[in-house]
């Protein structure tokens, strides 16, 4: 078991990498274009990789490179050098699926750790310590695990076997990843980082002798997604995961943004210090800032997921996202009362922002004047990745984060 629990972070891309570093994630898990179970996401190059190994290390953090699709056996083939080249980048483990893909780990790249995927459906105390046996040194366990089985593995499985589980973010439908599904219905197989996501389509149902008669299987007024399942957030009851001996935190969301990737980090690193700096206390606090934060990034509506029996796994009657609030930007640097930003999306002068930082705090103000990169005044920032500055009397952190709440009527 780790000495206190992990935070870990998905890093879609380099910059995103680097983004939940700053922001607080004690690791960080990441693809490279092929073998990993997200082929959406740009993922990293080999010189990509050893960089962020490189900005990771450097602060102290982990990176964790997922190679937990089912290979083929040309795949196969590929494999070794991917891995020699990972180890060689100094990658921390190798996430896995794939017993062939373990051998050949093992091989290849021994001074890597190995962590049993969650496709590999660990679900049980047996089935874990199995895992360790082969050579594990963590596994990520089932998404359809409560606390309660999660707390029995933990204390039937060796105590030098560390335990992830997901925290935040989207859940699949099948659960831990092993869904035909899409496979079946679009040639994209899940199991291969290409789902096409068929559980968030909205249904009809046809009768065989009605050819064209399409019926509402009458969810609600808005259709039917009766596979549609609701984002994941453990943060009011993140005490109760660590006490039931989850090792490592994990975030799910390799395919979003570096802005959510970020702010999410920076909420769960809230909530786990809270935690931290008192975890004998009878009754966790949440502070309201931490689901302040969770509600500044696009979303399903939240649910606890399995963690407290099948009944609260609930299911979103809708396909649509909360999104309240909008992107505008990043601060690149500030000096005397000026901050240089880059225009991530459109502002207006008069308009009230909320500049959100590495280190978590939350600044707001409304700009008196904005100047492009010429030094004209402009009344806007329209223009894509546009350079401009703004006045600001607080100072502001690189990496930070600008963003605006959108009107009501929007």
């Amino acid at each position: 078991m780790l000495s206190q629990p992990e935070l870990l972070s998905p890093a879609g891309s380099l910059e995103t990498l680097k983004y939940a570093v700053l922001y607080g994630a004690d690791a960080v898990y990441c693809a490279l274009p092929q073998f990993g179970m997200r082929a959406a996401p740009p993922n990293l190059t080999n010189d990509e990789l050893r960089e962020g190994c490189i900005f990771a290390h450097a602060r102290g953090r982990r990176v964790y490179l997922t190679l937990n699709t089912l290979p083929t056996n040309e795949e196969l083939e590929r494999l070794p050098q991917a891995m020699k080249d990972a180890a060689e980048a100094g990658v921390d483990a190798f996430i896995i699926a794939d017993l062939g893909v373990l051998a050949l780990a093992q091989k290849y790249a021994p001074g890597v750790e190995v962590h049993f995927s969650t496709q590999a459906g660990i679900a049980n105390y047996a089935a874990a310590t199995q895992a360790y046996q082969m050579g594990a040194k963590r596994v990520v366990l089932a998404r359809e695990l409560s606390l309660t089985d999660i707390a029995y593995i933990r204390d039937h499985t060796p105590p030098e076997l560390e335990l992830e589980a997901f925290v935040h973010g989207a859940m699949c439908m099948s659960v831990s990843g092993r869904c035909l599904l899409s496979s079946y219905m679009t040639g994209r197989s899940g199991n291969r980082g290409e789902c096409a996501q068929p559980c968030r389509w909205k249904y009809y149902l046809v009768e065989e002798r009605r050819p064209g008669q399409y019926m509402e299987i009458g969810e609600n007024e808005d259709g039917s997604y009766i596979l549609n399942a609701n984002d994941l957030c453990t943060a009011p009851f993140i005490d109760l995961l660590c006490k039931a001996g989850v090792d490592s935190l994990k975030i799910e969301g390799r395919a979003k943004t570096f802005y959510y990737v970020a702010s999410v980090t920076s909420a769960y690193r809230r909530a786990l210090d809270t935690y931290l700096a008192n975890p004998d206390r009878e009754e966790f606090e949440l502070p309201d800032a931490v689901i302040d934060e969770l509600n500044r990034t696009s979303h399903r509506h939240y649910s606890p997921g399995f963690y407290f029996g099948k009944e609260k796994a609930l299911q979103t009657p809708s396909h649509s996202y909360v999104r309240d609030w909008d992107f505008i930007g990043t601060v690149d640097n500030w000096e005397n009362g000026v901050a240089s930003c880059t225009q991530r999306s459109k502002f207006c002068l008069g308009d009230t922002l909320e500049v959100l930082q590495p280190d978590g705090s939350v600044i707001r103000l409304t700009p008196d004047w904005i100047k492009n990169e010429e030094g004209e005044s402009v009344d806007a920032t329209p223009h894509p990745l546009m350079h401009y500055t703004i006045p600001c009397e607080t100072p502001l952190m690189p990496y930070s984060l600008l963003r605006m709440q959108k009107a009501e009527d929007q």
